[in-house]
Parts: C-alpha cells; sequence; structure tokens
C-alpha cells in the first residue's frame, strides 16, 4: 500500500505542475523510465540509422567521415541534448521547443519566435517520419537487387514498401496505444541484441581478413566533386541523422512518472549509447568492408555488401539484415508516435489550421488521433517527391536533420542571449561555465549544419541531383507566413508562460510575463486528479 500512495502522490505532482503549464492532463502516463529510454533510443536506432545511411558518408570523406564525423556529431548534440534537457526539466511539456522558447523570450516576441519554432519542429518530426520508411524500403529493394542480378530498380517499388511502413506505424500507434510501452522495450532489446550479433558475427567470419587501422581511421575518399573539406562536412549528415530526434523524451514527456528528473536522464541516455554503439559498429563495419569501391557502387547498398564479404553467404547476410529492417520498423513506428504527440501539443496551443480538431484526443484509444491521421497523411505526400528525384532520399534526411537541428538551437541561443537566467530553479542543471560551452558549442554546429546539409550532395549540379531539401523547407515557410497572417497574428498567444512556484529554499518565484494563472484550470486538474486518484486508493483498499 505505500508504494500505491507513493505513485499516486507522483502522478498527482506531475499533473498538477502541467496544470501550472497551463494544460490539462489529457494522456496516461503509462511510460516507466526504462520504457521511455526503449522509444528515445529506438527513434536515435543510431547504428542502425548510421549503417543503413553509409552511402552518405562513404563517397563524401570515406571512413575518416563515417569514424570521426560521428565522434564530431556526437560531441555537439550531447551538448545539445544537455542544453535541452535543462528547459525539459524546468517546463515538461509536450510541446517542447515552441513552448521554452515562449517562456524565456523577450515579451513583444513570444508569439512570433515560438510560432515560428513549432511550425519548424513539426515540420522537422513529419520529415524524420519519412526518413524511417526511406532506409527500410531501400534496405528491401537492396535485398532483391542482391537476390536478382537483373533486377532493375523502379522508385514506384520503393515508395511502395515505404507506404507499408507507415501503414503498419499508423496502426499500432492508432489502436494499440496502450501496447506501445511494451513495443517500445522490446525495440531496445532487439535493438541491443542486433547490434552486439552482427558486430560479433561479422568479425569472426571475416578473421584474419581485416582492413587496416590506417584504412579505417584515416583513408579519405571524395567522390563528390565538392573540395575535400566541403565534402567530408557534407558526410556529416550521416552522423547528424544518426544523433537526431531525441527531442522525442520531451514531446513524451506528458505520459511518464517524474518528468523533472527522468525525462534528463533519458535523453542524455539514450544520445550517449547511440554514440558509443555506432562508434563500435561502424568500426566493425570498416574493419570487415573489404573493397570499399565495390561497397560504395554496390547495387544492393553499402550495408548489404559489407555483410557479404564478411559472411560470404546470401543467406546469412540477408540474415544479418533483419535486425536493421526489423530496428528501422520499430523506428517508424515511435518516430510516428512521437510526431503525433508534437502536432498535438502545437494545435493545442492553437498552431496549426483547424487546432482545435487535431488537439482531441480520442476517448476510446487516449491518443491524438486527428493528429497522427494529420502526420501520416502528411508523411505519404511527402514520400511523394522520392517518386520525382533521384537526391528525394538525401533531401528527406537533410530537411529532417536540418529542422530539428533548428529547433534545437533556438532556446538555448535565446537563453543565451539573456545571460542564462531565464530558467527557473529546476532538478537538473548546467553550472556555470559548462553551460556556456554546451550552448554555444552546441547553437555553433547547428549554424554551420544547416548551411552545408542545404548543399546538393555532387557536383555538377542537375535537376535531378539538387538538394531539394531548401524547396521543402520553402514551403514549409510559405504555409506558416500565410497561416501566420490569416490566423495567428490575431488568435496565437503562445502557450501558458507563467509560473509561480517555490525553489528548494522556499523562496517564492516567477517565470513569464504574458499571461496569468488559470486559477479555475489547475484546480480543475487537481480536483479531476484527486477524484481519479482516491477511487484508485479506495480499490487498492477494497483488494487489499
Amino acid at each position: 500500500m505505500a508504494r500505491q500512495h507513493s505513485v499516486v502522490s507522483i502522478h498527482h505532482d506531475d499533473d498538477a505542475h502541467l496544470a501550472a503549464l497551463g494544460h490539462k492532463a489529457e494522456l496516461k502516463r503509462h511510460y516507466s523510465p526504462l520504457s521511455m529510454l526503449g522509444l528515445a533510443f529506438a527513434i536515435l536506432n543510431s547504428w542502425t540509422a548510421l549503417s543503413a545511411s553509409l552511402s552518405l558518408a562513404l563517397p563524401s570523406g570515406g571512413p575518416t567521415s563515417v569514424i570521426w564525423g560521428l565522434i564530431t556529431a556526437g560531441i555537439c548534440n550531447l551538448c545539445l541534448a544537455a542544453s535541452l534537457a535543462e528547459f525539459m526539466s524546468a517546463y515538461p511539456t509536450a510541446g517542447g521547443q515552441y513552448h521554452w522558447v515562449a517562456m524565456i523570450s523577450w515579451k513583444k516576441w513570444v508569439p512570433l519566435l515560438s510560432w515560428i519554432t513549432g511550425w519548424i519542429n513539426v515540420s522537422g518530426w513529419i520529415a524524420l517520419v519519412a526518413s524511417g520508411g526511406l532506409l527500410g524500403s531501400q534496405l528491401i529493394v537492396g535485398v532483391i537487387a542482391f537476390m536478382n542480378p537483373t533486377y532493375v530498380a523502379q522508385r514506384w517499388h520503393q515508395f511502395l514498401i515505404y507506404i507499408g511502413y507507415n501503414l503498419i506505424a499508423f496502426l499500432l500507434n492508432a489502436f494499440a496505444n496502450s501496447l506501445l510501452p511494451y513495443i517500445t522495450k522490446g525495440a531496445f532489446t532487439w535493438s541491443i541484441s542486433g547490434f552486439v550479433i552482427i558486430s560479433i558475427t561479422v568479425l569472426a567470419c571475416a578473421s584474419p581478413n581485416y582492413s587496416s587501422g590506417s584504412f579505417v581511421f584515416t583513408d579519405f575518399i571524395n567522390q563528390t566533386g565538392w573540395p575535400d573539406g566541403i565534402s567530408w562536412l557534407l558526410g556529416l549528415l550521416q552522423a547528424g541523422l544518426g544523433l537526431t530526434g531525441y527531442d522525442a523524451v520531451a514531446h513524451m514527456v506528458e505520459e511518464i512518472p517524474n518528468p523533472t528528473v527522468e525525462a534528463p536522464r533519458i535523453m542524455l541516455a539514450c544520445v550517449g549509447i547511440g554514440v558509443f554503439t555506432g562508434f563500435i559498429f561502424l568500426t566493425c563495419l570498416l574493419l570487415v568492408a573489404g573493397d570499399v569501391d565495390n561497397v560504395i557502387s554496390n547495387a544492393a547498398g553499402p550495408l548489404l555488401a559489407i555483410f557479404y564479404n564478411a559472411t560470404g553467404s546470401k543467406a546469412g547476410s540477408i540474415c544479418l539484415l533483419i535486425f536493421p529492417l526489423v530496428c528501422l520498423l520499430f523506428a517508424t513506428i515511435t518516430i510516428m508516435t512521437t510526431s503525433s504527440r508534437m502536432t498535438y501539443a502545437f494545435a493545442r496551443d492553437g498552431g496549426l489550421p483547424a487546432s482545435k480538431f487535431f488537439a482531441k484526443v480520442h476517448d476510446t484509444h487516449g491518443m491524438p488521433l486527428n493528429a497522427l491521421i494529420l502526420t501520416t497523411a502528411l508523411v505519404v505526400i511527402f514520400g511523394c517527391i522520392f517518386l520525382g528525384s533521384s537526391s528525394a532520399f538525401n533531401a528527406i534526411i537533410s530537411a529532417s536533420v536540418v529542422a530539428l537541428g533548428v529547433s534545437y538551437a533556438i532556446p538555448p541561443a535565446i537563453n543565451c542571449l539573456r545571460g542564462r537566467k531565464m530558467l527557473p530553479p529546476r532538478p537538473f542543471v548546467l553550472p556555470g561555465l559548462l553551460g556556456w560551452f554546451c550552448n554555444l558549442l552546441g547553437i555553433v554546429y547547428v549554424i554551420v549544419t544547416t548551411v552545408l546539409f542545404l548543399f546538393p550532395p555532387d557536383l555538377p549540379v542537375t535537376g535531378s541531383n539538387m538538394n531539394y531539401c531548401i524547396v521543402a523547407f520553402f514551403i514549409v515557410i510559405v504555409i506558416s507566413v500565410v497561416q501566420w497572417f490569416v490566423d495567428g497574428r490575431q488568435n496565437y498567444k503562445g502557450p501558458q508562460i507563467e509560473i509561480v512556484g517555490e525553489d528548494a529554499t522556499g523562496d517564492t518565484y516567477q517565470n513569464g510575463h504574458a499571461n496569468k494563472i488559470s486559477d479555475e484550470t489547475i484546480a480543475e486538474a487537481d480536483g479531476n486528479e484527486s477524484g481519479r486518484l482516491s477511487g484508485q486508493a479506495n480499490g487498492a483498499d477494497l483488494k487489499a
């Protein structure tokens, strides 16, 4: 009974805190820290994403870009994750970045800056959903080409597989919401198991015919037409993809208990595990890669080509490939979950057209079904770009990495401009110079990569190999600007941005400057929660 009352108290405090931020708790807190770590890691799935996207880095810097690009991106993303963890510890709401921007911005600019951040973040998550299906479909088409050398891949073949990935993800999210915590735990176990099994298998099968250490850590390849320095930096896109999406924890934070403490730990842990497993796995792959030119040009794709070189068996190679294929399905499911929560949160604050419709939580399924349908529909439309351009793969991945990166940099950038003094007392704090270092390094990394990832992947530039990421961004900007003048300028005020509470010493603090706290909202949340918890406690007493 003591444990029962302890859990009840934690949920009560969490929901009251959310009510103070201006939102009634509508989603169940049914994710444990482990299941949320599973969701976050399933989205990053670093070793899978890094290996499945080797085609991005091997021609653009070679092994040096693959290995040292990961280390570079890893350090910078850990700094960004730590920077965002401070905000999440202070303001644990599903809105994430756009909500944090509203909390710390200058009063005059709160609506506009929050609006811009929200649109960038929503579009980034939709593009990230698309990247999971694209990577999975690319691997499956590679298997077909691997087993049938006469097969000529058509873009519509890959597009249909892409639709299949997203359809499965939609059905599980829509009709099996209560099972998602178990699915994410399974995803974490499957991913770590696959990482260990594949690493051991390829090293054992290839022994003793390994590539040299100088090849793995120092060999440079440039097949892009760009100067060597720019080519290497463009190769960072692979590492950027493998280490993006960790703000998933922020958008799912209303579904875990004790979020101010647990959420920052989960965010940092998933990035740290991603860098560690990614470095080990990529090193193993490069050690057994063999002829790197064949790996780059192989119709089956770099990953399957490396597996075959290591094992010498087509059946064995495909068996190993099952691990990343299933990982990418898990990733698509969990990314879609997070994207729908981000869309729901932004609509809840009036940031989207027909916001009331998309902010509705389905009574039976206990999740934002309308936001999920919108996400899925846009992902299908977004995927149609692939039918018209050979570089759509790069464009969609670039769009997701760039959009999410920009949304990561805006809150710490504003906080730095305001002297890092805008956050209230919170459990997770970056002290002194460490806070400045993490914030500034993360911001510089985002600025550099945002510019670079808009470049075409190869020279000379043609209509088919152009990086259409910039086109996608232009469309998002046009829609958001039009919507701002049609609706947002008059009606969007941003999220609830005033909190009053007590710090550890008992002193009262106040953060924000626009909206007064709604006592009715808090009272309603407290009343509903108290009644629900009282019923749970009475039921437990009767059982006892």
